[in-house]
């Protein structure tokens, strides 16, 4: 039977986003504060996903174990380490948190069955990577606050009550949503970045954030005037604005999470890219 099972390491490092062939207003336009001398520091935190089958003593591998090659081929090694000079790919390829979950693949695949490298910058930046050539996920984490209530227009009050409850009072409730944009791309040979992160940064801000906080969301976006604004529809409703602007970026929006609460969340997929036109109105309850 196969399992899947974590380990989870920690190491604290430095670099610097720094291009010795771009002059230094080159480098300060391209990478922002990340090209300021002499570096910046992050506490990192790495997820290593494994898969096998049940041994007779019921574990895919022993733990201990894992945590031995882990620690001996890259926590060791990176630990109060500055990237851009710790290991030879860095020579090549700037450390961003995209490229560094590569390279760590790269130095565990010849001894761990990975199948997942999930490595967080910070609580709010991470990067996944499979093993797909120079391909990986960027995430990025934020939030907003807003109001709804669950009623269709098409409903009397006590029909959307015995479908919504509470949710369905007439003034509303309100959340603060946290919100996971993860995109797709393939890691710049020379940059380390699947996508410039000031930009896509930029773009969820002004697409999303911005317009949805502090709203009444039935009564001030449009789009959720005859949608009901549940978690399911609005997800897939900041997936539908986002998924152009992301791909005029360069990169391909993976997936969309909206958490409501600590007890409900939302994920919807992207299966292809659209055309640049804006989004249409959707039926009452769109398709996740």
């Amino acid at each position: 039977m196969k399992c899947i099972i974590n380990r989870r390491a920690e190491f604290s490092a430095s670099h610097r986003y720094w291009l010795p062939e771009l002059s230094e207003e080159a480098n300060s336009q391209q990478f922002g504060p990340c090209a300021k001398a002499p570096g910046h520091g992050h506490n990192y935190v790495l997820y290593v996903a494994m898969e096998g089958d049940l041994d007779e003593y019921g574990m895919v591998l022993n733990l201990s174990d894992v945590k031995h090659v882990i620690k001996r081929e890259v926590t060791s090694q990176l630990d109060f380490a500055y990237l851009n000079e710790a290991w030879p790919e860095f020579q090549h390829t700037l450390p961003t948190t995209e490229f560094l979950a590569k390279t760590i693949w790269d130095r565990l695949i010849p001894h761990l069955p990975i199948v997942n490298i999930q490595l967080f910058e910070h609580p709010e930046l991470w990067a996944d990577y499979q093993g797909n050539a120079m391909d990986a996920y960027l995430t990025i984490s934020t939030h907003f606050s807003a109001a709804h209530r669950l009623a269709s227009p098409k409903l009397s009050y006590e029909e959307n009550c015995e479908i919504y409850g509470k949710c369905a009072r007439p003034h509303g409730h309100g959340h603060n949503y946290h919100l996971e944009v993860t995109v797709k791309g393939q890691i710049d040979p020379r940059t380390g970045m699947l996508v410039d992160l000031a930009q896509l940064q930029a773009v969820i801000d002004d697409t999303v954030v911005e317009p949805f906080d502090h709203t009444f969301l039935n009564k001030d976006i449009p789009y959720f005037a005859e949608v009901v604004p549940t978690a399911e529809n609005i997800a897939v409703h900041i997936r539908d604005l986002l998924q152009a602007p992301i791909a005029a970026l360069g990169a391909s929006l993976h997936k969309v999470k909206l958490i409501e609460s600590p007890n409900n969340s939302a994920e919807v997929y992207c299966a292809v890219t659209p055309s640049p036109a804006a989004s249409v109105a959707v039926p009452e309850l769109a398709t996740v």
